[in-house]
């Protein structure tokens, strides 16, 4: 199982170079492999010092958990501050051993891939050993937490994320081994492939606009703020007069996260977006797209998506 909790005290973080900066066209620039494979040793020849002085090996982690490790800026999004604090996994803790031991075992496994110009995905490494794993998330947290570390995008470190998207319509772009792809002339969506930073002339539509506090060390490479609301408004629900019958109460859970999320420092330069949350936190009810079947059972592709499109009505 996963530790929920590291042995450590939370301690300013020195400076240290900064995530490779991207262009405007959002592409990063990649990290040779001699570099990458210099911070993987740096690491561990740490981690033999203190074996040598007889102390506990310890590795020093950014705390991507915390709102105070974060500022928000227009052009990139949740981005994390230079100066952050951060948390210790401790290889003397309970706590934290196994997720000590852990990085480690993922640390060699990039070294080996980085030194052999190889790739895997995320559930590739989970799938080398799923019961020292136990789980994917474990993986997925200890891969963001090493790239974080490293200060080293994923895509340098060899670690691929299993593709989850599909993309149809208007857009045509070069893969990096000159493959083009043309989505307009596929009968059906074309998939996202797992090395955007490999795609040419075009900007990849990602799944966050301003990213998140967890990934934040990795703002530069994974936002676009330029992506937009474009439905299920809490506003259409009230002009379209939908059946509160159709609609789905708020949880506890609902509602605290709604709270937070508009305490969150880029709602203050969207009050399009905080009004309708406001909407929302008023009637405490939500709805999925699929309500709109309530009203008739083609008005989602005949009506609503046609007249958003041709009118602008996206925040």
């Amino acid at each position: 199982m996963e530790e929920h909790s590291l042995c450590s005290t939370e301690t300013p973080a020195a400076n240290k170079a900064s995530f490779t900066e991207t262009s405007l066209a959002g592409q990063e620039s990649h990290v040779p492999s001699s570099e990458v494979l210099e911070a993987i040793e740096n690491v561990i020849q740490g981690v033999l010092q203190s074996l040598a002085q007889k102390k506990a090996p310890v590795l020093t982690v950014a705390n991507r958990a915390d709102w105070r490790n974060i500022e928000f800026k227009d052009s990139v999004g949740l981005q994390m501050i230079p100066g952050c604090t951060t948390k210790q996994i401790r290889s003397d803790c309970p706590q934290s051993a196994r997720r000590f031991a852990l990085t480690l075992k993922i640390l060699s496994m990039i070294y080996k891939m980085v030194q052999s110009n190889t790739y895997a995905t995320k559930r590739d490494i989970y799938y080398s050993d799923t019961l020292l794993f136990g789980s994917q998330s474990v993986v997925d947290q200890i891969i963001n937490d090493i790239s974080c570390m490293l200060k080293i995008p994923r895509r340098s470190l060899h670690v691929l994320s299993t593709t989850k998207g599909f993309v149809a319509g208007n857009l045509s772009y070069t893969e990096e081994d000159g493959t083009k792809v043309n989505c307009t002339c596929s009968a059906t969506a074309v998939t996202v492939p797992s090395n955007v930073q490999g795609i040419k002339s075009v900007e990849i539509m990602c799944v966050y606009k301003y990213g998140s506090v967890s990934m934040s060390f990795e703002a530069h490479h994974l936002t676009v703020p330029s992506v937009k609301w474009l439905g299920l408004l809490p506003s259409d629900l009230e002009r379209l007069n939908i059946r509160r019958d159709a609609l789905i109460p708020f949880t506890k859970q609902d509602e605290n996260k709604l709270a937070s999320i508009q305490k969150r420092p880029y709602i203050a330069c969207q009050p399009l977006w905080k009004k309708e949350l406001e909407i929302m936190a008023a009637s405490k009810l939500k709805a999925e797209i699929q309500v709109l079947t309530s009203v008739s059972a083609d008005y989602l592709s005949r009506v609503y998506l046609p007249n958003k499109l041709q009118f602008g009505g996206w925040l």
